[in-house]
């Protein structure tokens, strides 16, 4: 009886361990593609935000007063190459200057009135700014931010999937060790 008890949990040692082994295998293989994903995202938007050669105004300089802008200090002068900072100009810096062109007025607030009344200069510049203004900010938020965003989420699964990858290594020779003693 007492053999059979112990072939049983042999048995049962040997699934588990090999279930712990491949399951360190694929962690492996999820947080490698995740490590990837995270490095490919974070150097795109890198370079592509670098290129652009976008820069804070000098940090309380008059185009970035600590009044108007006193989260915006701590990027006084520097380029925008990260997501954080794209997120930071397109919000923070391009939307406040656009909110004072047409007294808060949407872009498609604008274009309609302009449609309707197609001699208005005022209306024409406002919304040719507008548009600028509001394609870039869009690009800004999408591109560098949102992308950045997830490969910072892939970094973080990443280091998830490496953490348990090891966990289940341990587990899985701890369960090698007690299948060894039984025999």
């Amino acid at each position: 009886m007492a053999s059979r008890k112990t072939s049983d949990r042999k048995t049962i040692d040997k699934i588990l361990v090999l279930f712990g082994t491949a399951a360190t295998v694929l962690l492996l293989v999820i947080g490698g593609l995740a490590w990837y994903g995270y490095s490919f995202a974070s150097n795109m938007v890198r370079d592509e935000l670098s290129a652009q050669k976008i820069f804070f105004p000098p940090a309380g300089s008059a185009a970035l007063s600590a009044s108007e802008f006193p989260d915006l200090q701590k990027y006084g002068g520097q380029q925008v190459v990260d997501g954080d900072m794209a997120k930071a100009y397109a919000n923070g810096f391009i939307g406040r200057h656009l909110e004072k062109i047409a007294g808060g007025k949407t872009y498609a607030e604008i274009s309609s009135a302009a449609r309707a009344d197609p001699t208005n200069t005022a209306l024409q510049t406002q919304k040719s700014t507008l548009f600028q203004g509001e394609t870039l900010r869009g690009m800004l938020l999408g591109n560098g931010y949102g992308f950045w965003t997830f490969g910072m989420i892939a970094k973080w699964a990443s280091i998830a999937s490496f953490v348990a990858a090891g966990t289940m290594a341990l587990l899985s020779l701890l369960g090698y060790k007690h299948y060894k003693k039984l025999n």
